[in-house]
């Protein structure tokens, strides 16, 4: 079989000796030298005293190399143990460090058995993904990390509407969900993603006896608008059928030299008194910012604001009187 012709050759010149029979050539060549120089130093001795002295001292240089070849096969084994053992080390840190965080999970009342499953599948996907799928993967988690980071702040932020977030909260609350809709939030209840929303309030009342109460803030000049009052009051009767509390607010005109919406047209959500998630909209009316917030002060903050708007607020009837 021809063999590689890349493979490097072993050179040509030199001779391979096995250790075993270098030990032996050496042996014998210390023992002539000392056969040598037991005839120099007395030559009329016994010849056989002089053989036994040559014999020695070749067994003693014959037991010296495999000494010192031990002790070389000793440092090795040594060495091979020492980085083994920091190996092993390392690997129980690891063990040790995983263990730790599991149980600071466990202590703080989190999900171990999620977090298990979301490392075990991010290896799965960095084994057998393309490359496509593995920045999608990195890019998901470094996003999780950043809200999470964010959230021991009690705060976190979105660059545009959250409707994940708005979603998920419903589907955590306990208690109550308090949540204003504007002129802006209106339009979402004629999209696909107003679907899911509702499904996961309908979820949240029945389950678990979740009170909602809905606010819908109207500007003057859609209140005076039939057909705007007549698609507003459709929308009313549809959240009052699943059982949530409907009422509506009149807003008045916000002057023409204020650029930004006023504080009252905000579209909020507060969830269990707790947490509340806020939509800001631009000069055009679109959402580009969502707030999570979870500070105590600003929260009760959005509470009271809510309360005090609400007592101001009609209950919705029927077939309301368009405000003139």
């Amino acid at each position: 079989m021809q063999g590689d012709p890349g493979a490097p050759r072993p050179a040509t010149g030199g001779v391979h000796v096995a250790p075993l029979v270098l030990k032996i050539l050496i042996t014998v060549v210390v023992s002539m030298v000392a056969y040598v120089l037991t005839n120099l130093v007395k030559q009329s001795g016994d010849e056989l005293w002089k053989i036994a002295v040559a014999v020695v001292i070749g067994g003693s240089a014959l037991i010296v190399q495999y000494m010192v070849d031990f002790e070389q096969r000793l440092g090795m084994v040594e060495t091979g143990h020492m980085e083994r053992s920091r190996r092993l080390e390392e690997h129980f840190d690891h063990l040790s460090d995983a263990a730790a965080l599991l149980s600071d999970l466990d202590d703080a009342g989190m999900s171990t058995s999620d977090a298990k499953r979301l490392i075990k599948n991010l290896r799965r996907v960095g084994q057998q993904g393309p490359e496509i799928v593995k920045a999608f993967a990195r890019s998901e988690v470094e996003s999780l990390a950043s809200v999470v980071t964010d959230l021991t702040g009690m705060s976190a932020h979105w660059p545009r509407d959250n409707n994940e977030w708005l979603i998920r909260l419903t589907q955590c609350a306990q208690r109550t969900i308090d949540a204003t809709s504007s002129s802006v939030d209106q339009r979402f209840w004629g999209t696909d993603s107003a679907g899911p929303y509702l499904d996961a309030q309908i979820e949240a009342m029945g389950a678990r006896r979740v009170t909602i109460r809905r606010l819908f803030m109207v500007k003057e000049s859609e209140a005076s608008d039939p057909v705007v009052m007549a698609r507003f009051t459709r929308l009313c009767q549809a959240q009052l059928s699943v059982g949530i509390v409907v009422r509506h607010l009149v807003l008045p005109p916000s002057p023409v030299e204020q650029p930004h919406p006023r504080p009252a047209s905000r579209d909020v959500v507060i969830f269990d008194t707790d947490l509340s998630l806020e939509f800001e909209p631009d000069q055009l009316g679109v959402n580009v910012k969502t707030t999570l917030d979870a500070q105590r002060e600003r929260v009760n903050r959005q509470v009271r604001w809510f309360n005090a708007l609400w007592a101001r607020a009609q209950e919705f009837s029927p077939d309301p009187e368009p405000a003139s």
